[in-house]
């Protein structure tokens, strides 16, 4: 039974040291995955790993690994930050694949990448044929930016000489049934307001309604819960 105990001691205090040094390193580091960020994490939980079953460690060689890892990630950010000749080597460069819609296939080569992939990155930015595009660049973190052709592109307000419009952020009201009190609250709604608007498009109560979304200056969107055991909606 102490086994089991230093066991989850072990692993809880893991989990927390990883936690933090997430924390410290800041999203960038885990948004941006770059090869050398993907090898570093499997290397901390490798360690962290083998620390949790080691007889001879405790939470004191945890501690000591985590944290040892930690300094060197932080290091090795400060250095690409300070030294911009290190970037390349270390997190990576962009290459271009596509240059005024012309196709380089050494800088698809080079980066191991075959056609199907590349229509496949480029079908996930919306764009079904290699004629559309003007530029196409491989990030370091494997994503493809595109951009299209000036007759692929859509026209812009500024394009039309239109007037800028206001953007405004859509905001959830209803979530699986339930009123979301917070994002009420920031509106400047109340509840009564959503009864109206929901029942004006046909449902009794709030359970009846799967999702709703708020967006200043137009009606409330509802989205009703559907069984797909049945043919209609159940209201």
């Amino acid at each position: 039974m102490s086994e089991y105990l230093f066991m989850a001691i072990d692993l809880i205090f893991g989990f927390i040291a990883l936690f933090i040094v997430t924390k410290v390193l800041g999203k960038t580091s885990m948004s941006q995955i770059t090869p050398f960020d993907f090898i570093a994490a499997v290397l901390l939980g490798e360690l962290v790993g083998n620390a949790l079953f080691d007889d001879k460690a405790g939470v004191t060689e945890i501690a000591f690994v985590v944290a040892l890892f930690g300094l060197l990630m932080w290091a090795t950010e400060k250095l690409t930050q300070k030294f911009k000749r290190t970037r390349a080597l270390i997190e990576g460069s962009p290459s271009v694949i596509i240059h005024k819609g012309k196709l380089y296939r050494d800088s698809m080569k080079k980066n191991n990448l075959d056609i199907d992939q590349f229509q496949h990155l480029l079908r996930v930015k919306n764009v079904f044929s290699i004629q559309e595009v003007e530029f196409a660049i491989l990030e370091a973190n494997g994503e493809l930016s595109v951009l299209k052709k000036s007759d692929y592109q859509s026209p812009t307000r500024k394009d039309m000489k239109l007037s800028p419009q206001e953007v405004n952020l859509p905001t959830t009201i209803i979530s699986d049934g339930q009123l979301i009190e917070d994002n009420l609250k920031e509106k400047n709604l109340t509840e009564e307001w959503v009864m109206e608007q929901i029942k004006a498009q046909g449902f009794e109560t709030i359970e009846d309604v799967f999702y709703a979304e708020y967006t200043k200056g137009e009606d409330l969107l509802v989205f009703p819960v559907f069984n797909r055991n049945h043919t209609k909606w159940d209201a």
